[in-house]
């Protein structure tokens, strides 16, 4: 893919990652794909993952019901601390403190409005350690869960997550293949990322019949997209893009959906000439 690399070799004051695999044709495209960054809200995606291993292991049934709290206990030394609604993308579940509700809504609206509440309440019930070990058992590279969103003790002393474009897009790929848990359980995780409502990136320059199954994930620093993508006429493929060092967010999403663009071009274009 000439283009892309031509694309991102014009930015020198940035890090940008990208990791292709087209499951019509096996064929996989690299680019700075194993440098590794904070992956903000991009490990949403694999604590839904570890929630439905041990859904399938009996533990408990997505469709429990789970008290909706605010206060959570630091990695580092069980100090607690809290999140703030100002802070978080989602903001319904904050009036609703001590109410239940069903584990398979948090998991949506931590995926589709990238709820932080709902990630932290989630990850205290099936665990950090217990996230990573299952992508360590799946196989996905450079992707790291060491804590929950606004752990500031741990963040002091440089205990952070971690991924690469290239985990990302191994994520997406297992998830795309039906590897991940089982083919069910995989099947409703594409339905969630196909609710996706933050869609400044991969989607945003692809003609409307392409279905996106993806998550974000940004700071002040960083602008992350990851996902499947579905176009009509073929098999889909898995895109993982890691952005670092833009001083307008706008300029990260308008670099990423020309990305996920000429990644889309590329692969039409060889299909037509096969």
């Amino acid at each position: 893919m000439d283009s892309l690399q031509q694309y991102i070799s014009g930015f020198k004051d940035q890090l940008i990652g990208v990791a292709v695999y087209d499951l019509q044709t096996g064929r996989e495209t690299l680019v700075h794909a194993r440098e590794t960054m904070h992956p903000a809200s991009t490990i949403k995606v694999h604590v839904m993952m570890e929630v439905f291993h041990q859904a399938a292991q009996g533990r408990f049934s997505i469709d429990d019901e789970i008290q909706i709290t605010n206060s959570f206990t630091s990695i580092v030394d069980r100090s607690p601390f809290v999140l703030h609604m100002e802070d978080d993308s989602e903001t319904t579940l904050y009036p609703r403190f001590g109410q239940n509700e069903r584990i398979r809504e948090l998991m949506r609206l931590m995926i589709v409005r990238s709820s932080n509440l709902a990630t932290n309440i989630l990850l205290e019930k099936v665990g950090p350690q217990n996230v990573t070990a299952f992508i360590q058992e799946l196989g996905i590279q450079d992707v790291v869960v060491r804590r929950g969103v606004e752990d500031n003790v741990a963040f002091r002393l440089g205990l952070n997550n971690s991924a690469s474009a290239l985990g990302l897009a191994q994520t997406m790929r297992l998830i795309a293949q039906e590897k991940v848990v089982s083919p069910q359980a995989s099947q409703e995780m594409i339905q969630i990322l196909l609710g996706q409502q933050f869609n400044e990136g991969i989607p945003a320059r692809l003609p409307e019949s392409v279905r996106v199954a993806h998550k974000t994930g940004w700071n002040d620093n960083l602008y992350h997209d990851f996902g499947i993508i579905f176009p009509e006429d073929r098999k889909p493929y898995v895109l993982g893009i890691m952005t670092r060092g833009f001083s307008q967010e706008t300029e990260a999403h308008e670099c990423v959906a020309e990305i996920s663009s000429l990644v889309y071009q590329q692969l039409a274009e060889n299909s037509q000439s096969q």
